[in-house]
């Protein structure tokens, strides 16, 4: 393994962000060898002394999450009212690779440091734009935080998540930042790399609002268009999902009819079957769920999985912050580390290379430990100031890169789904035997012409790709999966671990064929570990880091997000597989990137355990409350919704002192509003119960569109709960274009959703072409294979390729 350099070692990336997001997303790119600045006021970053369980953070301490998240940054002190201060972060912009900004920041409103005034002052910058909105767009300054977003986005409903008698429910652990601080990061990176041939910056402008539309919901607005019915039209709470082992908790779920059919005989049940109806499954699982529930709660967490496994149905403890570091699979695997800073547990790396160790974390910054020396600096950075062209580059970011997709469902095409969309050829790889299973998500009958055809699912996330049908359980298969190896730079997959080692197509045997490839495996719980080949879901992946845990009302069991698991894991295999890029550009040598779904996972959970660890705290669920807002809920507003349900709410979230005068103000100033001890955040908090009865009286003779003018007006964050597939409805998304009309030569023409950033050139930069037909491309690849028609022909006579499914 070589150590000799860092693949980020030689980009300087100032930090102007404040916040979860940008703080994740530069300790990734610090985490990978980048020197990250980051920009502090002379009172400090706010994560500073933050503790999301209220743990006391004393003056001239940091608490553990910062200290997390900072590792291995430097600090840089600048007052905005001196001017020699601002000389300094002027100098540090200048010599600068790019810089990750967010509206929040102290620094935001100074005049020249805006994002798009920076990057016009500075056009060799990468500048990464985290807000809310996006930096245009009607709804651009509107006040929002990750709660409301969650609402506006349709995730707080998302899969059809939670019991019908009761409000929806969040997705806990303010998801929504870590995951838009994995999408900032892998846009810097995609930047960096398109500026590394053309010299030229990019305003990447990245819109929280869209990060979650991509991590919580599952291409609804499609679904919609195709088949004219919603994918989910009620909540349901899934059948086993978590339940009360004899000594914990323990999640278990049927994901497929076999599963159910297996879950049957595990718990003795084999009549519950019925292979001729398998539509009455869901039906059949709620009748007979007290059994089920039975039969769980008289063995132990580690019976239940274990029995589980061995009929290979999705299965997890649910882990959260006092119980992940203990478990034996992370202990293996040294999933955890301890901070260098303070000696609490923190996650490793979200990934893992075979050519290059990435670095334990360094020491974390004390606040303005390295402004003299950046103060020193200032004029040598001042005459270094670039001078490049102004002119926006045109070529895509990935073009001229060849990936061969051997992934299915959610979480692998996810990642490549990006690669195709910014210019890479992406050869998808199913067979007709066993195709990617988000096609039999179609919504119509199996006895629909070309049904497999038809998949929204399918369709959202596989738009600018090819299609190759390969039996790969043949020797002839094989064969030709070897040969079209040795044409691609780049191979994703995400099997199970088995699938690849049973067909001789391990990283080794892959690096024979092809000594320079980057092989990107996605496996749930990694390449080795006892939990190695479980069955993995993105249920389960969130089981097992805890993202389960967080979410729900607090006195029922948790519930399963059921949803960010899988592009969770697809972003985090991508900033992955762009270092290995970096590194395969500096020394020409390529990699394994182990990208497990569980790794992933566990660093956008990383704030439970580092609780837990640093002060003995377990962070637990509180419905649709949460650490940084009080008052945070959910209110019903009056009115039926579509569906002609009393289900109509809205998210209200006050984070300041500020917005609560405001919301105060909206109010009406009421007698009980008024009470001084309300003025804190603390007394908030204190009284969040008397707080909500007042404001669900208010929001329930109000409609949700009111309740939303009346509070933007006065820059409270509100937003409306909203079905999922009504996101095209959104003034702000229909500004930005965020949905793209695609034409299918089976389906017709339908939105998809594109990617929840752009780059200088806007989203007129790629254009959508339309999922491929199963095997659409199997000439035109496999004939630059050197096949002759004839070969061809007899290759699909063989039904080693096809274009219709035979099963």
């Amino acid at each position: 393994m070589s150590t000799t350099h860092l693949p980020l070692d030689g980009y300087t990336i100032v930090d102007m962000s404040t916040g979860i997001a940008g703080a994740y997303c530069t300790k990734v790119l610090a985490d990978g060898g980048a020197e990250i600045v980051k920009i502090e006021p002379p009172e400090g970053d706010p994560l500073r002394s933050w503790s999301a369980s209220g743990a006391v953070v004393e003056p001239g301490t940091d608490g553990a999450l910062f200290t997390h998240l900072a590792c291995s940054k430097r600090s840089v002190v600048v007052d905005p009212d001196s001017g020699t201060d601002l000389d300094t972060l002027h100098g540090l912009l200048a010599s600068a690779d790019a810089v990750v900004w967010s509206r929040e920041s102290t620094f935001a409103d100074i005049s020249g440091l805006g994002a798009e005034a920076i990057r016009n002052e500075h056009p060799h910058l990468v500048v990464t734009a985290i807000t809310p909105f996006g930096l245009e767009g009607p709804w651009s300054g509107r006040a929002a935080t990750e709660f409301t977003l969650q609402a506006w986005s349709g995730g707080i409903v998302g899969l059809g998540r939670g019991a019908p008698d009761r409000a929806p429910v969040h997705v806990g652990g303010r998801i929504g930042e870590w995951f838009a601080g994995a999408y900032a990061a892998a846009g810097t990176l995609t930047s960096l790399r398109r500026r590394a041939d053309s010299g030229r910056g990019d305003l990447i402008d990245l819109s929280m609002l869209e990060t979650q539309i991509q991590g919580l919901t599952y291409h609804p607005v499609t679904f919609l268009e195709l088949r004219d019915r919603p994918f989910r039209s009620e909540r349901s709470v899934f059948v086993p999902g978590v339940s009360q082992a004899s000594d914990g908790m323990v999640a278990v779920g049927v994901a497929t009819a076999q599963q159910w059919f297996d879950l049957c005989v595990l718990v003795g049940h084999p009549e519950w079957i019925d292979r001729d109806n398998p539509l009455a499954i869901t039906e059949t699982a709620t009748k007979v769920a007290p059994e089920i529930y039975e039969w769980i709660r008289a063995r132990t967490v580690d019976e239940v999985c274990e029995q589980a496994t061995a009929f290979r149905i999705p299965n997890s403890p649910v882990a959260n912050g006092a119980n992940l570091t203990g478990m034996p699979h992370h202990d293996e695997r040294g999933s955890f580390v301890k901070n260098p800073s303070k000696s609490f547990s923190q996650p490793g790396h979200p990934y893992r290379m075979s050519a290059f160790r990435l670095p334990q974390p360094d020491n974390p910054p004390a606040l303005g430990e390295h402004t003299d020396a950046y103060r020193t600096r200032a004029a040598e950075i001042a005459s270094r100031q670039r001078t490049d062209s102004r002119e926006i580059a045109q070529a895509l970011p990935f073009e001229g890169l060849r990936v061969l997709d051997m992934t299915a469902f959610w979480a692998g095409p996810s990642c490549t789904h990006v690669l195709a969309m910014l210019g890479a050829e992406v050869i998808h790889l199913e067979s007709t035997s066993r195709p990617d299973g988000t096609r039999m998500i179609a919504g119509v009958p199996m006895t629909d012409e070309l049904w497999w055809e038809k998949s929204p699912i399918f369709s959202g996330l596989n738009t600018n790709k090819k299609s190759v049908t390969i039996n790969i359980q043949t020797e002839q298969g094989q064969e030709l999966l070897r040969e079209l190896v040795k044409t691609c730079d780049v191979l994703v997959e995400n099997y199970t671990p088995r699938v690849l080692d049973q067909i001789g197509m391990d990283y080794d045997s892959v690096k024979a064929l092809r000594p320079d490839i980057i092989m990107v495996r996605m496996p749930g719980f990694g390449l080795d570990g006892p939990w190695r080949d479980k069955a993995a879901f993105a249920y389960v992946i969130e089981d097992a880091a805890g993202l389960t845990w967080l979410t729900g009302h607090p006195d029922q069991n948790p519930i399963e997000p059921y949803s960010i698991g899988d592009p969770n894991a697809g972003i985090h295999a991508l900033i992955g597989l762009l270092i290995a890029l970096e590194h395969r550009g500096k020394t020409g040598e390529g990699t394994l990137v182990e990208a497990s779904m569980l790794d992933a996972a566990l660093n956008v959970t990383a704030e439970q355990v580092v609780e837990h660890s640093a002060y003995g705290n377990l962070l637990t669920r509180q419905g649709n409350r949460g650490p940084s807002a009080a008052p945070q809920n959910l209110y019903q507003a009056a009115g039926l919704d579509e569906f002609g349900r009393d289900d109509r709410w809205v998210a209200i979230a006050v984070e300041t002192d500020e917005q609560w005068l405001a919301l105060r103000t909206a109010l009406g100033s009421p007698e009980w509003a008024v009470d001084p001890e309300l003025l804190t955040a603390q007394g908030r908090r204190d009284h969040h119960d008397l707080i909500d009865e007042h404001l669900a009286q208010w929001c329930r003779v109000l409609d949700d569109d009111d309740i939303v003018e009346r509070l933007w007006s006065v820059d409270v964050p509100v937003g409306k709960v909203m079905q999922p597939h009504r996101q095209t409805e959104l003034p702000q998304l229909q500004a930005r274009g965020f949905f793209a009309q695609v034409d299918h030569p089976v389906n017709g023409t339908a939105s998809h959703s594109t990617l929840p950033l752009t780059f200088s050139g806007g989203r007129g930069e790629f254009t959508v072409r339309a999922a491929p037909l199963l095997g659409e491309h199997n000439t035109e690849i496999l004939s630059g294979l050197g096949l002759s028609e004839s070969d061809i022909e007899r290759l699909e006579q063989d039904k080693i390729i096809g274009q219709s499914l035979s099963f």
